[in-house]
């Protein structure tokens, strides 16, 4: 198990070795004048700003849409929920279309940072809503009664307790900005994901969109270390005998109805625009837009993609998920971080250094199903093993030590015993991945072989020809595969809260 799981961790770590090898062999100093350059200036500028314009709204929405669905009386709280979440299954670049297309002239900061708001949002509300549902209400009691202003119980008391949700939810979100293509290249909003990809595609000049990936590499890395310190060292478990009892819902009163148009207002932008631009886009395209000959063929192959990338991701996953519940140690520690820190990679980053390897080393891998695959396993290696982790701490280990005494050796308890038990955590694992790779935009483009169409990859082409009617049925199609993963998410974390 740890040769196989060391060998998933090297493979984990082949894009940051070789963003280092590609900064020693350009040369320090080509690679500082790559850097060093007015466009990175502007393209850090640019970043900058759309974290600080997106991130501190969503914080608030997500506090506030917390509040109303987990600790007020507001009518249907539990369809509220479900409908805030609801916008994960609209891709961002989905999103961006349809936005786009009822607006020609969205362009620019302001309209980026509004449909980022929309599209990742649910990252924040899910782990922020879960948070506030655990809080024990006795500490909010006992600030009261020492004369606390409500509005100083929820800076003293509440905010604190939330500080490790919201920190790991702006973490994401701020990630997925970073990473984030098709979103920002079809409101041309330059960002270093869309400049390294068109560097890249324009005349393949690798070190340029080596080093840019760099720069990526070390942005992600700031926003991970800045997450850390804001997130501190505080403990947030409740010490005492008995159990915490549910926080007493508060009554809204007249503020039911105003509160009651912040959440719809929201889906009204995260679903109902995409719902509006789609049904429109379909009434003007009529049955033939259905009947193109490329669709079925798209369908197919993302299905095959999801499935090929779904197994690959869990078999790479199992090993590390194994040992890190039945032999934790200070060695699995370190190869479990290995195996989660691809998901702070932006998605082009670990595609240029397939690219890279692939044309330099393995000329014969470039381009082909099995480089593609690869690739959407070092992206969603982190959603497998977080599946595949929990499936099998359910187990009990006493079933395997019974099933060895009785001669089973260690590989036919794990597929007899383990496994089977697991199957759940396995499914929710492979849907994770799968639904990753439904929608995956950015490594396909640069991966995939000539003449490959996918879902997201044939839309993407239709809408860089503004065919908005042809592109409308993959659209709908990549929504309709997200939203079974949109309803386990949010049962899951349902499941949590109530837990």
């Amino acid at each position: 198990m740890l040769l196989l799981a060391g060998g998933a961790a090297l493979c984990a770590l082949l894009p940051l070795g070789f963003i280092g090898w590609i900064a020693i062999e350009t040369g320090w100093q080509t690679a500082l004048a790559l850097i060093w350059r007015p466009r990175v200036g502007e393209l850090l500028a640019n970043t900058l700003l759309l974290e600080i314009c997106t991130l501190p709204p969503a914080i608030l929405l997500a506090l506030a849409l917390a509040w109303l669905t987990e600790r007020s009386d507001m009518p249907g709280a539990s369809f509220l929920s479900w409908l805030t979440v609801a916008p994960l299954a609209v891709p961002a670049f989905v999103q961006s279309y349809a936005w786009v297309s009822l607006f020609p002239r969205f362009h620019g900061l302001p309209a980026a940072a509004l449909v980022s708001v929309l599209a990742y949002l649910p990252f924040l509300y899910l782990p922020v809503a879960a948070q506030m549902r655990r809080l024990d209400p006795e500490l909010e009691h006992a600030a009261a009664s020492l004369g606390q202003s409500p509005a100083r119980i929820v800076l003293r008391v509440v905010l604190p307790q939330l500080r490790l949700a919201v920190c790991g939810g702006g973490l994401l979100v701020g990630l997925h900005l970073l990473a984030e293509y098709g979103l920002y290249a079809m409101i041309r909003f330059d960002t270093f994901t869309t400049a390294i990809i068109d560097q890249f595609q324009s005349s393949y000049n690798g070190p340029a969109a080596n080093m840019l990936a760099g720069v990526l590499v070390l942005s992600c890395a700031g926003l991970i270390g800045l997450e850390w310190l804001l997130r501190g060292h505080a403990r947030y478990a409740r010490i005492g005998s008995g159990a915490p009892r549910p926080a007493p819902r508060r009554k809204l009163g007249r503020w039911r109805l105003p509160a009651l148009a912040l959440p719809l207002a929201l889906a009204s932008l995260g679903l109902g625009v995409p719902a509006l631009t789609l049904s429109r886009w379909l009434m003007a395209g009529g049955d033939a837009s259905w009947q193109q000959g490329a669709l079925a063929a798209a369908m197919a192959t993302t299905l095959g993609y999801a499935a090929a990338g779904a197994l690959a991701a869990v078999a790479a996953a199992l090993p590390m998920a194994w040992l890190s519940v039945r032999a934790p140690s200070r060695a699995t520690r370190f190869l479990e971080s290995c195996h989660s820190y691809p998901g702070a990679l932006p998605g082009v980053v670990v595609a240029l250094a397939l690219v890279t390897v692939t044309v330099r080393i393995a000329l014969p891998l470039y381009q082909t199903v099995a480089t593609v695959v690869l690739a959407y396993v070092l992206m969603l290696l982190p959603r497998a093993l977080v599946g595949l982790r929990a499936g099998i701490a359910q187990v009990p280990i006493e079933l395997e030590r019974a099933a060895a005494s009785l001669g089973r050796n260690p590989a036919r308890t794990l597929l007899a015993v383990t496994l089977p038990l697991a199957a759940p955590g396995i499914a929710a694992a492979m849907a994770l991945v799968a639904m990753g790779v439904a929608t995956e935009l950015t490594a396909t483009l640069l991966l995939a072989p000539n003449g490959t169409r996918t879902l997201a990859t044939e839309f993407w082409a239709l809408t860089s020809e503004l065919d908005y009617a042809k592109a409308a049925p993959y659209a709908v199609l990549m929504i309709l595969l997200s939203l079974p993963m949109t309803a386990l998410l949010h049962a899951q974390a349902r499941k949590t809260l109530n837990a």
